[in-house]
């Protein structure tokens, strides 16, 4: 790889307009059989949240990690930052009229959850 390559993909922005673009894209995809603009503003704001989601979710799985120990340290943090993206998500979605809330949220909660799991379990050491 070369060093600009690498240094994209090493960049915070970069994966923040990378959420904000999938995601939202996404969302407009969910709700595309509703008239529009519903599918452009569901998409707006799943990109929003998306985007502060990935910035913020490594921040809490790494303190939460540092919160727990033996085998709970392996599950709680995932599953904390996974309620606390769903409330902010289906809230946020139910204040802005998105007609299809969970088709929205699914994709993006999989997504979100998987890498809070897979980056919980890396900083771990796979501790028990």
């Amino acid at each position: 790889m070369t060093a600009r390559v690498r240094s994209l993909a090493g960049s915070s922005i970069v994966h923040v307009l990378f959420a904000f673009l999938a995601m939202g894209g996404w969302a407009v995809f969910a709700n595309r059989l509703h008239p529009m603009p519903r599918p452009l503003v569901a998409g707006v704001v799943q990109g929003i949240l998306s985007a502060c989601l990935t910035l913020f979710l490594k921040s809490v799985v790494e303190a939460l990690s540092k919160r727990f120990s033996g085998f709970t340290a392996l599950w709680a943090p995932p599953l904390i930052a996974c309620l606390g993206s769903t409330g902010i998500l289906v809230t946020i979605h139910a204040l802005s009229g998105t007609p299809e809330i969970l088709k929205t949220i699914a994709v993006p909660l999989l997504v979100s959850t998987s890498y809070a799991a897979i980056y919980n379990y890396s900083i771990s050491g796979g501790r028990r």
